[in-house]
C-alpha cells in the first residue's frame, strides 16, 4: 500500500514536471509566432512595393519602346 501510495506521488510530480515544461513551451512558440508573423508581414510589404516599382518601370520602358 506504502509502495503504491509512493509510486502516485511519484508519477503526479513527474506529471506535475512534465506540464510545466509543455507550458513553458507554449508560451516560448506563440511569442516566436508573433515574431515571425511580424516578419512576415514585413517581408510582404517589401515584395509588393518592389512588384509595384518593376511594374512601373516595365510600363514607362514599353511606353518609351512604343513611341519610337
Amino acid at each position: 500500500m506504502i509502495e503504491e501510495k509512493d509510486y502516485r506521488t511519484t508519477m503526479m510530480t513527474h506529471i506535475l514536471y512534465i506540464k510545466e515544461k509543455v507550458d513553458n513551451c507554449e508560451n516560448h512558440l506563440e511569442k516566436l509566432n508573433g515574431r515571425v508573423r511580424a516578419n512576415e508581414k514585413a517581408i510582404s510589404r517589401i515584395v509588393s512595393i518592389g512588384s509595384t516599382l518593376a511594374f512601373m518601370f516595365t510600363a514607362v520602358m514599353s511606353y518609351l519602346g512604343f513611341k519610337n
